[in-house]
């Protein structure tokens, strides 16, 4: 039953009480104590019914005029998803695409009905999909409204695969549980290309290009599709034998990359030495530009001299010449001249020297203070070691 047989009923009713009502009072053989006092209460019930009625009609005159405006304002919006130039995509929060409009069906090559129910993995290239599938994981922490941008190869149906930005947020409920992500879709192939052809010194190669900042101390996780360069601070490589011992493998500081991808290691551990700001690089832009390349190329030469010359200092027989050269390394990477020799501008502990160079703390400890005491080396009043020439 809709509201108008609903009214017309009610109407109907409250005219038959009425009708009653009036014959029963005016009939003169009829006794007035006869009237049932369940009969009055009924009549004014009705009445009551009657006043609710003409109210709930109104009330849905109204509903009916916000339901066409909010359809009207619903169609618009809906114009809008659908004729935008910009590829979007809503999915659920595992990525499965729940809706679609023209830009995203044309760049991933699909009509519409065939692209919903479909995972956006699928349209992303094979070596890139479990970095996508940490990302979905990952967003679920990720604040609302917050914005985060991802930078993957994706591989529309039948055609070649092309360098992607997308841009997501979590959409929540109001008990804060995630129930969509939306997606931009950016083919910016052409946009890196012209970027990567002005790439010709560091500020060339780090502009425009989010960075990543971290505090002193913290560890830094590493994408194995990224390079990352250092804009400022300094940052301690370091793996772990098999007896759980951390054993230093490197250094990078303002102006050298590094990344897992440089490496076979199993476990390989960034920590910020100092204040660190980062900016990644994905390895399939340097692969793409040929500009990139040779900007890059140089610094990670740098990273693997310095990785030989650590692994040159372990071969050393004596601990005290691996202690030496380990020291004259440090100099070189991240010291300074000062009137006392050369200080060391990051602080490392007897622990740090010593995996370094392959020994123990106590060794270590026992051949610094020889070194103090010939008066080759001292200390700040900010505990930073000050070398002189060891040899």
């Amino acid at each position: 039953m809709n509201i108008e047989q609903f009214v017309q009923r009610a109407e109907s009713l409250h005219k038959h009480l009425e009708d009653l009502y009036q014959t029963a009072t005016v009939l003169p053989w009829i006794p007035p104590d006869l009237l049932p006092e369940a009969f009055k209460e009924l009549y004014s019930t009705s009445k009551i019914v009657q006043l609710a009625v003409e109210e709930l009609y109104q009330q849905h005159h109204q509903l009916i005029q916000t339901q066409n405006l909010l359809e009207v304002e619903r169609q618009r919006y809906q114009d809008l998803f659908e004729l935008a130039p910009e590829s979007y995509l809503i999915t659920n929060v595992e990525g499965v695409i729940q809706e679609a409009n023209h830009a995203a069906s044309r760049l991933l090559n699909v009509s519409k009905p065939f692209l919903i129910g479909k995972a956006l993995i699928n349209f992303v290239s094979m070596e890139e999909r479990q970095h996508i599938r940490s990302e979905l994981i990952g967003l679920s922490q990720l604040e609302t409204h917050r914005v985060r941008e991802l930078v993957v190869r994706l591989q529309p149906r039948h055609c070649e695969s092309f360098q992607a930005a997308l841009t997501v947020i979590v959409v929540r409920n109001q008990h804060s549980q995630e129930i969509s992500l939306r997606w931009v879709l950016h083919n910016i192939t052409e946009r890196q290309r012209a970027e990567l052809a002005v790439v010709k010194n560091d500020s060339d190669l780090i502009q425009a290009r989010p960075v990543q900042k971290h505090s002193k101390g913290e560890n830094i996780s590493v994408n194995p599709l990224e390079i990352l360069y250092v804009s400022q601070g300094w940052v301690k490589l370091t793996t772990f034998c098999e007896t759980g011992e951390e054993v230093l493998i490197g250094l990078a500081t303002a102006g050298m990359v590094f990344g897992s991808s440089m490496t076979s290691l199993n476990i390989y551990q960034v920590t910020a030495l100092s204040d660190v700001e980062l900016v990644s690089i994905y390895v399939t832009e340097i692969e793409a530009s040929p500009t990139l390349s040779h900007v890059l190329l140089p610094k990670i030469n740098q990273r693997l001299q310095q990785t030989e010359s650590f692994l040159a200092i372990s071969g050393r027989r004596r601990v005290q010449e691996r202690l030496y050269n380990l020291l004259e390394l440090l100099k070189q990477t991240v010291g300074e001249t000062v009137p006392e020799g050369t200080r060391l501008c990051v602080r490392f502990t007897h622990e740090d020297i010593a995996s370094a160079c392959c020994s123990t703390r106590v060794t270590v400890t026992r051949l610094i203070g020889k070194l103090q005491a010939q008066g080759l080396l001292s200390f700040d009043s900010k505990k930073h070691m000050i070398i002189k020439d060891l040899y």
